[in-house]
């Protein structure tokens, strides 16, 4: 098997998939500032991917592009029909991807209503056949899994064991019940106690951590903490794609010149099949913590173009350099 989690340095810091957010345009921008070990695509539907009409199904494999920069990167799908995801996981082989991930942790409930994502935490059985079928398409390529500690209550010791038994080559965990979504602080003696039931059944698969985790320093200490392999980082990359090369006191300069690329790249990748209103999360990360960033952010919220928000910047900076001279 061409696994490429083997060959990895740890701990691994690898980067979380997040709807609408870990898209080609901000990845490729991660992976220049600061790249992770491992990158995620967003989640994608393996039911659509299977069934949509050709213009559907167009749309979703946008959520597939990926840059040989960001490598490895692991193509990420949902489902709760095993043919399906054998399905996806061959496409990812096709299309080039190192790795496939089998979300099992979502906790929305238009993904619920599915089967898929969290939902699977109650039905082991069925993901286990889903990881099979994985495994099947996925042929050489590493198999892994991201899910959460359980559903309505932690189900560790019932839910993990079924899924290390199936040779994963890792699995993440997110350290909050289905229920619980993002409202409680993760509770990472529980990625520990995953820790542990992966040793007592002597499996070799990695274990990384996931939530709260803010930066790199957070990240070793919950290593460190728990003993997992390595941790996956979410909500600490918006504004900031330097998290991972652990840059601190960025100019006001460089901040803005990366947003208006990030927007270009957008525009560059999904003009036509996303709304450029999806860039509009990113402006209050990248623009906040320097005089006047809330009336720039006030006019950057206005704009619905890439071309209209390079302008803006630049008539800042302009602005800005002059009051220094």
């Amino acid at each position: 098997m061409n696994n490429f989690w083997s060959k990895l340095k740890r701990p691994i810091f690898a980067l979380a998939p997040m709807a609408d957010v870990t898209d080609a345009a901000f990845r490729e921008i991660i992976a220049e500032k600061g790249k992770p070990d491992v990158m995620w695509t967003e989640f994608v539907s393996a039911d659509g991917l299977a069934r949509a009409p050709e213009e559907g199904r167009k749309k979703l494999l946008k959520d597939l592009i990926f840059s040989e920069a960001e490598r490895p990167i692991v193509a990420q799908f949902f489902t709760s029909t095993p043919e399906n995801m054998r399905k996806a996981a061959a496409l990812a082989r096709e299309l080039g991807f190192d790795g496939v991930d089998i979300n099992m942790g979502c906790p929305a409930k238009v993904i619920n209503r599915q089967d898929a994502g969290a939902c699977l935490i109650k039905n082991p059985e069925l993901a286990v056949e889903i990881i099979r079928a994985a495994k099947a398409g996925a042929g050489e390529l590493p198999v892994s899994v991201k899910t959460r500690i359980g559903y309505n209550k932690v189900e560790l010791e019932t839910w993990i064991p079924p899924l290390l038994k199936e040779g994963l080559a890792a699995l993440t965990i997110h350290a909050r019940t289905a229920k619980e979504m993002s409202k409680v602080p993760a509770r990472w003696e529980f990625v520990k106690r995953a820790v542990e039931i992966r040793n007592e059944l002597g499996s070799n698969t990695l274990i990384l951590g996931n939530g709260d985790v803010k930066d790199l320093s957070e990240a070793r200490q919950r290593v460190e903490e728990t003993g997992c392999d390595g941790v996956m980082i979410g909500r600490g990359i918006f504004g900031n794609p330097w998290l991972f090369a652990a840059r601190l006191n960025l100019d006001v300069r460089e901040r803005l010149t990366t947003l208006a690329k990030h927007c270009q790249l957008f525009e560059k990748h999904f003009a036509g099949s996303k709304s450029f209103a999806v860039m509009k999360k990113h402006f209050k990360a990248y623009v906040s913590g320097f005089d006047r960033a809330s009336e720039l952010r006030g006019k950057l919220m206005e704009t619905s173009s890439a071309e209209e928000v390079s302008e803006i910047i630049e008539k800042f900076l302009a602005n800005l350099s002059s009051e220094l001279d």
